[in-house]
């Protein structure tokens, strides 16, 4: 048997995308949408993965109002690898109870964590990185995928790589340390320094270690977890349902990795990454040249307009003397917000919320 038929992928599917609404909602979330080409952002997530794992060796968690989508998306992943939370405890214990299934099944599984909602526009150059942070979980290590910044971001927590590093060495290098979300002084501090990559959330590990750092740094959770029945036990769900629960609502970033002393990085080259944050995101990933209007949308007519993004179906839309806006409509809501504000449609969601607004989220 070769080594990398003990690689399974784990790819988190359980957020909201509330910084896309009003097209993203609880029953099509980000990451079952597509903004470039036909797939949706999950579905290349899979096929990305294809010349490495084969779909029988992906596992996905995500909710109760996404399951679904997600199935039927994906009809070569088994349906019964697609778990649904039975609450959101944040992305520790979903890892979690992922790889104590993968160590009862296969001991020697090697975990690679991904996200269910980036971009990646070079898989090609993506993988020759992937392979040995796979190799790093094989020897024993917890391996993390750094990208090279290319501004100073506050959103993104940073890896600290040793002095001299280099982009694109596939060597895997001892982590100093892990930084979250910076302020803005302090990010540009870590960009000029040259030793300081963003942390993408792709995580790789043996399952058994992962595990033995869960009962190290959570306790509580390894020790919740414990009781659950076998994954193909007829009462698996059930106690799924009644123990998950209790399971401590905290990222693996935090309950695990930055504790850890057995963390080690990539320092990634370009690969064509993108979170695909929000919608001015999408903008900057799909706009060609300069004073450029985004147009997904089937009559749109503009004059003195540039910078702006329109998703609108269905109808005429004209624009006249704007500048960087985004406008998205559905049938049931029409969003206009200044590009450069994109991330404050998360603030608009949350009004929903408050006034219990269910049928528009």
């Amino acid at each position: 048997m070769a080594k990398s038929d003990h690689y399974y992928a784990l790819i988190l599917a359980g957020g909201r995308g509330t910084r896309f609404w009003p097209r993203s909602r609880k029953r099509s979330a980000k990451q079952v949408l597509s903004f470039s080409g036909e797939r949706t952002l999950i579905q290349q997530t899979v096929d990305r993965l294809k010349p490495l794992l084969a779909p029988e060796r992906v596992w996905i968690i995500t909710n109760e109002y996404l399951r679904d989508a997600i199935i039927k998306q994906l009809p070569e992943v088994p349906k019964a690898q697609i778990i649904a939370e039975p609450a959101q405890r944040n992305t520790a214990p979903a890892i979690a109870l992922v790889a104590q299934l993968l160590q009862q099944r296969d001991p020697d599984a090697v975990m690679g964590v991904f996200p269910a909602d980036h971009i990646i526009e070079k898989p090609a150059r993506y993988l020759r990185l992937v392979r040995p942070a796979f190799e790093a979980g094989r020897k024993g290590q917890i391996c993390v995928l750094g990208i090279q910044p290319r501004w100073a971001e506050t959103g993104y927590g940073y890896i600290e790589f040793p002095f001299g590093v280099t982009s694109g060495g596939t060597e895997p290098l001892k982590v100093e340390r892990f930084t979250e979300k910076p302020n803005l002084e302090t990010a540009k501090e870590f960009v000029a320094a040259g030793t300081y990559y963003w942390n993408a959330g792709m995580f790789f590990w043996r399952a058994s270690v992962f595990m033995d750092e869960m009962r190290r740094h959570m306790p509580a959770t390894a020790e919740t977890l414990s009781k659950l029945p076998s994954f193909e036990n007829r009462t698996f769900k059930k106690k799924l349902a009644d123990h998950f629960p209790a399971c401590e609502n905290i990222s693996v970033d935090v309950g695990i990795i930055e504790k850890s002393d057995n963390v080690y990085g990539i320092a990634c080259d370009e690969f064509g990454w993108n979170d695909v944050g929000s919608w001015n995101a999408v903008y900057e990933l799909l706009a060609k040249g300069v004073h450029t209007n985004v147009l997904r949308s089937d009559d749109v007519l503009t004059e003195l307009s540039e910078g702006c993004y329109v998703d609108v179906p269905r109808k005429l839309v004209a624009l006249v003397g704007v500048k960087d806006l985004v406008v998205v409509e559905t049938d049931d809501a029409l969003l206009i917000v200044d590009r450069h504000r994109a991330q404050n449609v998360f603030d608009i969601v949350k009004a929903l919320e408050r006034a219990k607004r269910e049928e528009l989220l």
